[in-house]
This record gives C-alpha cells, structure tokens and sequence, in this order.
C-alpha cells in the first residue's frame, strides 16, 4: 500500500485519508501567431500574450495590425482554440500607394478592393477631383467591417487629386498589398476614373531572434509565422532542432511552424525542395494570379482551420484527412491560372509544399498539408511527411508520458517483485503500462496495431545505470485517408452466372 502522507510508524490512534490524484489526461495545444503590432498596441514587442477574442486582438495589437488581421482569420477557423500572439519588432520603412483620380466621376458610388476589402465612396454632382481624393482617403481610414471586424493596412491622406496610402508596417511585407478596381454589376464610378501606382516600395526585413526567443519553455504545438525569409527560416530550424530546441529529449516542448511564400510555380518548388525539415510547413500561393489578401492572411486562415483537428487525439480527429475543410474569409485568386490544378498540387507535394484548392462555390479548401520533410540520411523517407503524424506524435507522447509518470513516478525498481510491493515498479510492470497505453491510443484512432506492437515493445533495465529503465517503443500511426483508387470495368451484360 502506498502512502504519501501518512507515515507508517504512527501511535497514537486516528483514522485518517489523505487524498491523491489518480490521474486524468488532459491535451492542451496552443496556436501562436507571429506579426506585427500598431504603433497605439497594448502589447510590446517579444511578449508572447494569450488572445481569446478578435476584439482583443484590436485592443492588444491595434485595430488594423497585422496580429489584428490574423486573429480575426484564425478565429473563423477556429472559434474555441487557444489562440496567443506574439509581436515581432518592425524594421525598415513603410511602403507607399497612390491612387489618382485622373478624371472627375459622374454622381455615383466608387468602390476599390485593399487586401479584398470593398472600400465604398461617395461621388456627388459637382464634386472636384480633390473631393473625391479626399473622399476617398476618408472612406480609408473610417473603413471597418462590421460583421467580419476587418478593417484595413493602410491610413491614408489627400493632397489635390492624390489618395497617399501608406502601409501601417514597415517591411518588404507589406509590398504584396492589392489594391483594385473591381466591376459590379452596377456602375462603378471608380471605374477608368483613377489610376493607381506604387509610391515607394517598403524595406526590411525584422529579426524574429528574440521573438522566438521570448516563447521560452512554453507549450506553443502550432506557430503561424508570415516570415519566410532565408533568417527567418534559419530561426525556426534552431527553434524546433531535436538535439537543443524544442523536440530535444530533454525539453520535450514541441512546435510546428507554418509559413506562407508567393512566387511563380519554379521558384515555389525550388523553395520547397530547399527544405527538408519535418517542422516546417509551407503554404504557398502564385503571385501572377493576384490574391486578393496578404499572405499572413491565409497562412493565419488554413492553418487555423486544421489545428483543432491536429490537436485532438481524444476522438481521433488528429488522423483525418482534411481535404475539403472551407477555410472561411479567404477569397480565391482572381485570376484562375492560380488555382491549383491536379498536376501543379502533385508537384508542389513532392516537392514540400502544402497545397489547397478551390471549389465550385468558390471557396478556398484545404487539400493537403504536409510538412517540409522528404529524406532521411539523403535516401527518400515519408515518414514524417503527413501533418497529421507531427500533431499524432505529440498528443501520444503526451499521453504516454503522462501515464508513465502517474504509475511509475516515485517508485523504486526492481528485476522483480515478489511480494507486489507498490512502491516497487519492474520493467514487466512498465511495459505493461505503456501497452495499455498504446491500446488506448488505439481506441481513440491515434495508433493501430497494439497486438503486434507488444511484441516489438522492448522494456529493460539499463545495463550501465540501475536505476534507469529503458523503453524501444514502435509507435504504428493511423494514417490519413487520402486516395481511393477503383478500377470500374464496363459490360454490356454481365454473363451467366
């Protein structure tokens, strides 16, 4: 009989119960976001901050900040996640757009489209050209959506004719901004009446260093990133290495990073083939095809659509293929060169690259995400290619460590125990823990094959040091159900039978 309380060489009468926990696994998986904050933010930079509400977000990174814009998309993806946002110092200077309004508009309603927003202005008969530029600036800086929250990457300012947009980030980033005119069914008096042209283009790139640095020994499993150059990546690489960062066996922290590229179909497969790291994931769009919203848009978006599935292991939603989730907010590019066919998704999977598509309706869905690994010890490996096998293994080693430690912490161990001593644990007693583990791992659709894995499992006492027990443990995934291939032969009339 175990005690932890009450000593064993009491006297004096008493009955007496002290309580323990008999232990009850629970998985708790956060979805960090990486961007930028507004200048009039609560929050500063490097301070990783919980993030319940897109109201909050407003209140914490300012309204119209790129964290702004991320937590509103994730959160239509993901109304119940633990969401956190971490803000990344700015550098460089800001980009700037003009939009000219060449000729005056007849009477009307003007709308031009920023980062898929319609902005709408008003024409009235009589008005100059510096009306509707000053218009127009208004319509911009009052902008918000009252149902989506959204509001937009800009401020902007009226001189004569010329609408000034300046980006409220400074950094290359922001240089992908669309900005257009859009036809409608009705008139658009912005219509041939305005012109619109790059200022100046943004410069810099920031140094996530001591972003990342910030998110310490924290459990952070999914980490949205809109930074994908070389340092950036190069910095989620020393994040998450298995031999001193997160995945190392003597932090057992864990993290995935997710992080958007637009380019032309070369260079996207060129970057992916570039990567052969089991941690990343990247999501990438054809920048010909004109997507409507920023990157940090839909990287925030796809990948908060899937992470609640990733991160429950309990009804086995962790497995699941996703192709076909609608990740709500996002607008396909409007040229349809740029949704992914057939043979473009093919490519980009075998060379790293997430892929999505769109559907009759017009939605953005989720086809496949994969992460950036392709080889083991430069021979292929798919091992860790699905998604779902990084949020498998951390929701199993979770629950088997967590099983390990209620049934055997605090014990002592022996070869054997004859007496059932309970204080005692023996290697026959672990392996017996950790295959009931693994069954219950197989009951909730995370691993299959617990019968063969009992005979695989390997338990013993460490040959150097006695009081170390050491495990081979096999762990089969249940896989994602991707392709169903039918061969379906055609008769005229089947023959008698």
């Amino acid at each position: 009989m175990i005690f932890n309380q009450i000593p064993g060489n009491i006297i004096a009468p008493i009955v007496s119960f002290e309580v323990n926990s008999g232990g009850q696994f629970e998985n708790r998986s956060r979805l960090l976001l990486i961007g930028h904050k507004s200048a009039d933010a609560v929050i500063a930079d490097d301070v990783p901050t919980i993030c319940p509400s897109i109201a909050e977000a407003r209140r914490l990174a300012g309204t119209g900040s790129m964290l702004d814009d991320m937590v509103r998309m994730a959160r239509r993806n993901a109304p119940v996640q633990e969401i956190w946002i971490v803000a990344a110092p700015e550098t460089g200077t800001s980009g700037t757009r003009t939009i000219t309004v060449d000729t005056v508009p007849s009477a009307g309603v003007g709308v031009i489209e920023i980062a898929g927003e319609p902005v709408r202005f008003v024409v009235a008969s009589g008005d100059t050209d510096a009306a509707v530029a000053t218009a127009i600036a208004a319509a911009v800086n009052g902008y918000f959506n009252q149902l989506t929250g959204a509001s937009l990457p800009f401020t902007a300012s009226a001189t004569d004719e010329v609408v000034t947009l300046t980006a409220r980030h400074k950094g290359t980033i922001c240089n992908q901004i669309d900005i257009y005119v859009p036809p409608l069914d009705g008139a658009n008096v912005a219509s041939g009446n305005v012109t619109i042209a790059v200022g100046s283009a943004g410069t810099g790139t920031p140094d996530i260093s001591a972003t990342l640095a910030a998110l310490g020994d924290d459990e952070f499993d999914w980490i949205v990133s809109p930074f994908n150059d070389a340092t950036s990546v190069a910095a989620y690489k020393t994040l998450l290495n298995d031999t001193s960062g997160r995945w190392a066996w003597n932090r057992q922290i864990y993290g995935h990073v997710y992080y958007p590229m637009s380019d032309t179909i070369g260079n996207l497969v060129t970057a992916g083939l570039a990567q052969d790291d089991r941690h990343l994931t990247i999501l990438p769009t054809i920048a010909s095809s004109v997507v409507p919203q920023p990157t940090w848009q839909w990287v925030a978006g796809m990948f908060a659509k899937v992470a609640p599935w990733l991160s429950d292991g309990a009804t086995g939603n962790v497995s699941r293929n996703q192709t076909g989730l609608v990740v709500e907010g996002l607008l396909p590019p409007r040229d349809r060169s740029g949704w992914l066919d057939h043979a473009t998704r093919e490519s980009f999977l075998g060379s790293g690259l997430s892929t999505w598509k769109v559907d009759t309706a017009g939605n953005v869905v989720v086809d496949k995400i994969i992460t950036t690994s392709r080889t083991f010890n430069s021979v292929p490996d798919t091992t860790f290619r699905d998604i779902q096998k990084i949020g498998q293994i951390v929701y199993s080693l979770r629950y088997f460590r967590q099983r390990l430690t209620i049934e055997h912490g605090q014990k002592a161990v022996a070869d054997d125990n004859p007496a059932n001593i309970e204080t005692v644990s023996t290697p026959a007693d672990i392996k017996a823990t950790f295959l009931h583990a693994y069954t219950q791992l197989q009951r909730r659709g995370v691993l299959e094959n617990a019968v063969r894995a009992a005979d695989l499992i390997e338990v013993a006492r460490n040959g150097d040091n006695p009081n170390r027990v050491d495990i081979k443990a096999p762990l089969d995934m249940v896989n994602p159900l991707d392709v169903i291939a039918a061969n379906a032969v055609i008769y005229s009339q089947f023959a008698a039978a």
